[in-house]
């Protein structure tokens, strides 16, 4: 009887044994295929990625198309537009360090005198090119373009050369 119970033992531990290894198994088995779905989720994601990017450039060109027809409104609000050639040597009546300033009061003046605007707005353009030599030396003359609107505000760009 001593026999059958050793080998009834030996029995039990291998069948656990091989109970244990097929749980082992069972675990990679299922980690693998855990890993496979990560794998999956993941390329969806980079699938779903590629679609924002398609997604925004298509944003991209709808706010374009509105920031093109924004312009074509401003463009068509545009009540008046001038080109005008002001002289600015009185400027250089004035004090070497008032020069300048001086030179962007005549500006303002005569586009009032002549447009009668509600508002006055000068572009940086214009601004940069009064101020391009510095306070002491401002141009002798400028030619601007002058845009008002239908509010009555005009805006000073400055003048293409072909203009």
């Amino acid at each position: 009887m001593t026999k059958t119970v050793k080998e009834t033992e030996k029995a039990e531990e291998t069948e656990e044994t091989e109970e244990a290894i097929e749980e082992e198994l069972e675990k990679e088995e299922g980690e693998e295929i855990k890993e496979a779905e990560v794998a999956e989720e993941e390329t969806e994601e980079v699938k779903e990625e590629g679609l924002e990017e398609e997604e925004t450039v298509a944003e991209a060109e709808v706010e374009e198309r509105v920031e093109e027809a924004k312009k074509e409104e401003k463009e068509e609000e545009i009540v008046e537009e001038r080109v005008y050639t002001i002289p600015l040597g009185r400027a250089w009546i004035s004090p070497r360090k008032k020069r300048t300033p001086r030179a962007t009061r005549l500006v303002k003046s005569f586009i009032e005198r002549h447009m009668k605007p509600e508002a006055l707005v000068i572009s940086n353009e214009v601004n940069e090119k009064i101020w391009s030599r510095g306070i002491e030396k401002p141009p002798r003359k400028i030619r601007v373009r002058a845009a008002k609107d239908r509010e009555g505000t005009v805006t000073l760009y400055l003048a293409e050369e072909g203009d």
